[in-house]
């Protein structure tokens, strides 16, 4: 028999309020989230009398409470002198303006997080604007889905306590030193701008956040304020560099379920399910569809629930086919008809990404 190609070393995962050490100085701990994906993953690396944090969880009022079990537990009461934030949803980023204002710390991050995080935080003080109407209209929404948009706009805030003012700007390739190790700064794109994982070669451990997942794939989606944008291309080459760049040996720390080990394996696994839904859409497109018309070739279950997201993943294959000349889109009365192209050829088999 084969052995798995992924393979979780630990045993159980932390409870609330407390710490599993994965790799020497390292701590993973948990956050709840009040979504269907219950929990964060975030991480606590040992920095001399400090404490260097990896994520932070949603701003929660359970949250904030976790946070004090932690400090009066595993952290032992030390302080923290910096915030590391991988990118700017609000699971990773919602408590780093707590955290930074209780320790007067400084936030670190990519620069295109911090400010598209700062620009959505601000459009909860504004009505939907008609760009992002007619971009779902376009994609085939109606007026019921329409009006759900129009009532829920601007609820990207809603869990992110107020941001820091300030931030230390992290970029590709920097060297970081946090408790007498260098780790590197390894940006991923597609999921988010510009997602940064942290490797540590000594440790032989990666910090990977929404950028590598086990057991579910990272939401790749196009939205309003880009609609022409090709995420998924900038995704598939970041994983393909990412195996380039972070050998195999390592112990992944993603955000959401276990550490584990495989990171190639993991990555061929993850391009080859997104050139196989490229296929699926593309097999779909021999008489014009609409965006929302695709769901059944890219999704199993029903996606009523999470339209949004569902949406902008399909767009997103869409614009990659598009992006590979594979198809065609044509606006008829405010509608976008994707048809595959006459000339083109079938997809050929998914490369893996190792």
């Amino acid at each position: 028999m084969n052995a798995p190609s992924v393979i979780y070393p630990f045993a159980t995962v932390p409870a609330s309020g407390a710490a599993v050490e994965v790799a020497p100085g390292v701590l993973w701990l948990r956050m709840p989230l009040p979504i269907a994906l219950d929990h964060i993953n975030v991480w606590a690396l040992e920095d001399g009398e400090s404490w260097t944090i990896v994520d932070t969880g949603m701003h929660t009022a359970q949250t904030v409470e976790v946070w004090q079990q932690i400090f009066a537990g595993p952290l032992g009461n030390r302080p923290v002198g910096r915030v590391i934030c991988t990118h700017m949803h609000p699971d990773h980023v919602g408590m780093a303006g707590w955290l930074t204002r209780r320790f007067e710390c400084r936030l670190w991050m990519s620069r295109l997080e911090y400010v598209i995080c700062r620009m959505l935080v601000a459009d909860a003080h504004r009505e939907a604007p008609a760009d992002g109407v007619r971009f779902y209209r376009a994609a085939g929404w109606d007026e019921a889905a329409i009006e759900a948009y129009r009532a829920s706009f601007g609820g990207f805030a809603r869990h992110i306590h107020d941001l820091p003012d300030s931030f230390h700007r992290m970029s590709d390739g920097d060297e970081i030193v946090i408790g007498g190790r260098r780790w590197l700064a390894v940006v991923g794109r597609g999921h988010s701008p510009e997602h940064v994982c942290l490797y540590c070669p000594e440790l032989e451990v990666m910090i990977a956040g929404d950028q590598v997942l086990p057991k579910i794939t990272s939401n790749v989606s196009v939205f309003p304020t880009e609609p022409d944008a090709d995420p998924l291309a900038d995704w598939l080459d970041s994983i393909a560099a990412i195996a380039q760049r972070v050998p195999d040996t390592v112990l992944v720390l993603p955000a959401h379920k276990e550490p584990f080990r495989g990171l190639h394996a993991r990555l061929g696994e993850l391009n080859a399910w997104h050139e196989g839904a490229l296929k699926r859409v593309l097999a779909a497109l021999r008489e014009p569809k609409r965006a929302i018309d695709v769901f059944p070739a890219m999704f199993r279950r029903n996606v009523s629930h999470a339209l949004q997201l569902a949406t902008g993943e399909c767009i997103a294959h869409l614009n990659c086919l598009r992006g590979r000349g594979l198809i065609e889109c044509e606006q008829v009365d405010g509608i976008a008809w994707y048809r595959a192209s006459r000339s083109a050829a079938p997809l050929e088999a998914p490369q893996s990404a190792g």
